[in-house]
C-alpha cells in the first residue's frame, strides 16, 4: 500500500476547477479528482493552521486537545498528566503512529511543524525532512526534496509520504517569471465595485485597507498582494494573486505526478488531496485571512483516489477533518482508537453510501473567538470575541443561496438562529461531559480569559490611531465599549 497526502495550506474548494471554478486554477488536482471520490461538504474542525492539523493529527476536537490558539496556553496540546505511561498516547493514536501500525513507512516533507513549533504534529513520522522556512516556502523549495524521496523510495512497498505546500497563504508568493495566467479573466461576480466600496469601510485587521492585518503598505517583496485594496484593479490583482498561487502549486504537484509516474507507482497510488483551512476573499470583508469560523474558512477541499474506490463520485455528507483518522483505520483493516472524536466515512469511499454527521461544529479562537453550526442550508456563526471587526453577537447565512455571506439572516429568523444554539449547546454538553481526564475547562474560554486570541491581543490602541487616520474613527467608541481591558 502506497499513499500520497497533498496537505495544501490555505485551499479554498472553491477556487479549484473540479469544484466548478471558472479559472483554470488546478488541471493536476481536478485529474485526481475525476478518478476518485470529491467531497463537498468537508470541513476543518477548528481554525486556522495549528488548531486544524492538531485536530487532523490526533482525530480529536480542540475543545479536547486544548489547541485553538496560535499562542498561550491553548496552543500546546494537552499533557496526558498522571496517566501518562512510557510514552504519550500520540505515540499510538496519531493518524501517522495508525499508518505505522498498519505497516506504513511514514514520511512528512514540509515546513509546519517548525512555523508553529507544532512538535506533536510529527509524531509517528519515520523520516523527516523540514524544508527550512517556516511556512514561508514556495512550491520550488518544496518540490526537489519530493522528487528526490521519490527516486530513492518510491517503488518500496508501503509508505506513507505526507507533503505540505504552502503557496496559496499570504503573502500570494508564485514568482514574477510564473506570469500571471489569469489577468484576462474576469472576477467572480458577486465581487462588485459597491461591494468593495462597503468593504472599505469595514473595521478589523485584514479589511481591504489594511491586508497586512493592521495596515495597508505595500510590501515590494510581494507584488502579487497589495496592501490595501483601493479599486477593482487592486482587487484583480489580489485575487490573481491567489489563484497564481494554486496554479504555480498544481503545476510542482503535476511534476510530482509525473514523477510518481516515471517509477511506475501512479496508477495504484492511493492520493488524498486536502488543506488546512480556506480564505477569506472579501467574505465578511475579510481580505487575505483565515480568521473566523465561517463556511469560507472552514470549508476545505477533501479528494480521495483510492484502490478500488468509486471513480468521480461526489459526497454532500457533512464531514470533519477529524475524521480521516479513523476512516484510514478502517480502510486498512485496523480498529478506531477511544480516544478519537472521528467517525469513519471509508464507506463513502468504497461503495458511495452516505453517512455524513447531522451536523458540524466548526471553531476558531486565534483571530476570533467564535463556534458556528453547520447543517442543511444554514450557518449559524456566535461571536465570543469579535478581533476588532465589530460582528454581532449572531449571524446566520444561507450557504446555498448566499455562498459569499453576504446577508446576515439572524435578525429574521430567531427561529433558526435558536435551532444552531441548541445544536451548539447539545455538541457543547457532549464534549464537556467526554473531556481527557484532568481537564474541566473549554480552552476557548481559556483565551478569553489570557487576553483573547493571540492575534488580536495588544493591538488596538496602535489600530484606533489606524481607523482615525483613516476616515473610520466613528468606530472606535464601539471598539472600546468592547474591549475596554485594551485600554486600562
Amino acid at each position: 500500500m502506497r499513499i500520497l497526502y497533498l496537505d495544501l495550506d490555505t485551499l479554498r474548494a472553491d477556487h479549484l476547477g473540479c469544484y466548478g471554478y471558472h479559472r483554470n486554477t488546478s488541471p493536476n488536482i481536478d485529474r485526481i479528482a475525476g478518478q476518485g471520490v470529491r467531497f463537498d461538504n468537508y470541513y476543518c474542525s477548528d481554525a486556522p493552521c495549528l488548531p486544524s492539523r492538531t485536530a487532523l493529527m490526533t482525530g480529536r476536537f480542540g475543545i479536547h486537545t486544548g489547541v485553538v490558539n496560535h499562542g498561550g496556553t491553548c496552543a500546546d496540546p494537552r499533557i496526558d498528566g498522571p496517566n501518562r505511561g512510557f510514552r504519550d498516547s500520540l505515540s499510538s493514536t496519531s493518524l501517522p503512529a495508525t499508518l505505522k501500525q498498519a505497516g506504513l513507512y511514514t514520511v512528512f516533507i514540509g515546513g509546519f511543524g517548525e512555523r508553529h513549533s507544532a512538535w506533536s504534529f510529527y509524531a509517528g513520522f519515520r523520516e523527516i525532512y523540514d524544508t527550512g522556512k517556516g511556512g514561508m516556502e514556495s512550491a520550488e523549495d518544496v518540490t526537489p526534496t519530493v522528487l528526490d524521496w521519490i527516486a530513492r523510495n518510491a517503488r518500496r512497498d508501503n509508505w506513507y509520504l505526507h507533503v505540505n505546500y504552502w503557496d496559496p497563504h499570504t503573502p500570494y508568493r508564485a514568482p514574477a517569471e510564473f506570469g500571471n495566467p489569469f489577468e484576462n479573466d474576469p472576477l467572480s461576480a458577486w465581487l462588485t465595485p459597491e461591494v468593495l466600496e462597503e468593504h472599505r469601510q469595514h473595521v478589523g485587521p485584514h479589511s481591504a485597507r489594511e491586508t497586512w492585518m493592521y495596515h495597508g503598505n505595500d510590501d515590494p517583496r510581494w507584488p502579487r498582494y497589495p496592501g490595501e485594496i483601493r479599486n477593482m484593479a487592486d482587487l484583480h490583482r489580489y485575487i490573481d494573486g491567489y489563484d497564481c498561487g494554486i496554479r504555480y502549486m498544481d503545476e510542482h504537484i503535476g511534476q510530482i505526478f509525473a514523477a510518481l509516474e516515471q517509477v511506475g507507482v501512479m496508477n495504484d497510488l492511493a492520493i488524498i488531496i486536502s488543506a488546512d483551512h480556506g480564505e477569506n476573499l472579501g467574505e465578511l470583508g475579510l481580505y487575505g485571512e483565515h480568521a473566523t469560523a465561517d463556511n469560507i474558512t472552514c470549508r476545505i477541499p477533501m479528494i480521495v483516489r483510492w484502490p478500488a474506490s468509486r471513480q468521480g463520485h461526489v459526497d454532500r455528507g457533512l464531514h470533519y477533518n477529524l475524521d480521516l483518522a479513523p476512516t484510514l483505520a478502517e480502510l486498512l483493516g485496523l480498529p478506531a482508537k477511544p480516544r478519537w472524536d472521528g467517525e469513519s466515512y471509508a464507506p463513502v469511499i468504497t461503495r458511495g453510501a452516505d453517512c455524513g454527521r447531522e451536523y458540524l461544529v466548526i471553531s476558531q479562537g486565534c483571530h476570533v473567538c467564535q463556534r458556528s453550526v453547520r447543517w442543511g442550508e444554514w450557518l449559524y456563526m456566535r461571536t465570543y470575541h469579535d478581533g476588532y471587526h465589530l460582528f454581532p453577537t449572531e449571524m446566520l447565512y444561507n450557504v446555498a443561496q448566499d455562498p459569499h455571506e453576504q446577508h446576515n439572516l439572524a435578525p429574521a429568523r430567531p427561529d433558526l438562529c435558536a435551532q444552531g444554539l441548541r445544536y451548539l449547546t447539545e455538541w457543547h454538553d457532549q464534549m464537556m461531559a467526554t473531556m481527557p481526564a484532568g481537564y474541566t475547562e473549554d480552552p476557548l474560554r481559556i483565551v478569553l480569559a489570557e487576553g483573547g486570541p493571540f492575534h488580536a491581543r495588544g493591538a488596538l490602541k496602535n489600530y484606533v490611531k489606524h481607523l482615525e487616520e483613516t476616515g473610520r474613527g466613528h468606530a472606535v467608541p464601539e471598539l472600546k465599549r468592547r474591549h475596554p481591558r485594551e485600554f486600562s
